[in-house]
């Protein structure tokens, strides 16, 4: 498999090398901007992960420019707020970018040609422990019946958004039998959180990415926001104003960080104590996972880090 990046250069995908943290990585100089995921990597939606927070800071000393790219529902400035929030130290990043900021923007500029069809009223599938997002400013009529429904917009696996502006708790598969409803109607699906699932609290938490993945099964159309799209990473690119060569982009997911970074012809660290620890046969924090499992995986979803990590530590 080959990747490319934004200017069309190939890059050459060779076997992964295995470090013991990231100080190698470091010490090389070899990155001038580090594309750092959350979830999985710095925390896992309720505490840091040991060491994370002082590794940002060395890594920080090296002249590093840190951007966190984020495959949240959530605005950039919520992520921001999360992370300090957890005791990170904000004014290490350059800034954040999520696919929900990016799909903010997308809905509220509609600049694009497949958003400037899309209509104004909406489907809205949202979270309801977690908290709903917000549409407001975007002119968009959420509506609870899908034949009033232009579009589905898809935030969230835990309630349906109401005109009233609450969520009701629904079930995964409750909302599932409202997308065979919208198939049916030929309706488009936005998905603001392309991830499948999530670590949170060493669990894993089922993410909207799920929704449309069995959305395109049926049959519905999906704008997937995110990665592992090159939107994200070339919008980190551009905050950055630095190469693909001298990019590197960490995260813990091989279909979505990984494929992103092949796909946008940038370097990959991958961290193996995330959301596929268990398939890597890892019971705990900084275990090192085997290297023909980690091949073996990556074959699988075609993706291919150039580092493997146990951790994001230093």
């Amino acid at each position: 498999m080959t990747g490319r990046s934004f200017s069309s250069m190939p890059i050459e995908l060779k076997p992964f090398q295995s470090l013991n943290g990231i100080q190698q990585l470091a010490e090389t100089r070899r990155f001038k901007a580090w594309f750092l995921d959350q979830f999985g990597v710095l925390h896992d939606g309720k505490l840091p992960y040991p060491g994370a927070i002082s590794t940002l800071e060395k890594l920080a000393t090296y002249g590093t420019k840190m951007v966190i790219i984020s495959n949240s529902s959530r605005r950039a400035s919520t992520t921001i707020e999360k992370l300090r929030s957890l005791g990170f130290d904000t004014s290490l990043f350059v800034g954040a970018i999520t696919s929900g900021e990016l799909t903010h923007e997308h809905l509220l500029r509609r600049d694009d040609p497949w958003f400037a069809r899309l209509g104004r009223s909406c489907i809205h599938m949202t979270w309801n422990d977690r908290g709903a997002i917000s549409l407001e400013g975007l002119g968009l009529q959420v509506v609870d019946n899908v034949e009033e429904a232009e579009f589905i917009m898809a935030h969230g696996t835990e309630a349906l958004g109401l005109p009233s502006g609450a969520a009701l708790p629904m079930k995964l598969d409750d909302l599932e039998k409202i997308l065979e409803q919208c198939v049916a109607k030929k309706i488009p699906m936005v998905v603001a959180n392309p991830d499948f699932v999530t670590v949170e609290a060493r669990a894993l938490r089922v993410m909207p990415g799920t929704l449309a993945a069995t959305y395109e099964k049926l049959g519905g159309e999906v704008k997937w926001m995110g990665k592992p799209g090159e939107i994200i990473y070339k919008s980190a690119m551009e905050m950055v104003g630095v190469d693909a060569a001298d990019c590197i982009a960490v995260g813990d997911s091989l279909h979505h960080d990984i494929k992103g970074a092949n796909a946008a012809g940038i370097s990959s660290a991958f961290i193996t104590g995330g959301v596929h620890a268990t398939e890597l046969g890892l019971g705990k924090f900084g275990e090192t996972a085997d290297d023909s499992s980690v091949q073996a995986l990556a074959s699988k979803y075609e993706a291919y880090p150039t580092y493997v990590l146990p951790s994001f530590t230093w």
